[in-house]
């Protein structure tokens, strides 16, 4: 199992689109990594069908997508056909790679599986996995949806605006942040530094009266 902040393995894998090796797959983009139960199953399509439609989401912040589902190459072929029939994505190739995983090696190695939810073999599935990987291919989120739940990638990109944000500034993003509301200063950054940074500054007075809740505007490129 990957931990946030560690290095995320390296592992060669046959998809729909062929074979890949996942460091080269991803060069220095970051990327997406997740995972379904089951091919031909009513929540993984309605997901697989929206990421499809969120790739132009996905390419503006330069973020790869993979998934991965306990079956094989020619179940994922013709499943793909279901999820574009679904999202109305007939006039559209398929954008992105699904790994095959029958032997649930890389569910095993990666913590996907659920002991709850089981095929036809008795053979646990995998869970709704989500991996967002940086340049660095270091893990830099990882959550884990039960198979009954589908995900909501409204919030996912919300997490990588976030994530790509406070990699390049020293803020972070408050409770139910979105991309383009006010931002805090890290705690680990002093107020002289602040100061220099920022020309509007909002420190919000506590009972402790400790001054660590200082708000400004999000940063913008220019």
């Amino acid at each position: 199992m990957v931990l946030l902040g560690e290095t995320f393995p390296d592992f060669t894998a046959d998809t729909q689109i062929g074979t890949i090796k996942f460091h080269e797959w991803l060069g220095d983009s970051w990327a997406i990594l997740f995972s379904h139960p089951n091919d031909f199953t009513p929540v993984c399509t309605t997901e697989l069908a929206r990421v499809a439609k969120l790739m132009p989401e996905f390419k503006r912040l330069g973020v790869k997508v993979i998934a991965l589902s306990c079956n094989s190459i020619d179940s994922h072929h013709k499943w793909i056909e279901d999820i574009r029939s679904y999202g109305d994505l007939m006039d559209k190739e398929f954008p992105y790679p699904i790994i095959e995983d029958q032997s649930r090696k890389l569910a095993t190695l990666f913590g996907m599986l659920d002991p709850m939810e089981v095929d036809g073999q008795g053979l646990p599935m995998s869970a709704r996995a989500v991996f967002i990987i940086d340049p660095a291919k270091k893990m830099r989120l990882s959550i884990l949806y039960p198979a009954t739940t589908g995900r909501n990638f409204d919030e996912i990109i919300r997490v990588i605006e976030s994530l790509q944000l406070t990699e390049k500034y020293k803020v972070a993003t408050p409770v139910d942040w979105k991309k383009g509301d006010d931002v805090m200063i890290q705690p680990t950054i002093s107020d002289a530094e602040a100061k220099a940074c920022y020309n509007s500054i909002k420190t919000v007075m506590l009972p402790s009266g400790k001054t660590y809740l200082r708000i400004v505007p999000q940063p913008i490129d220019a």
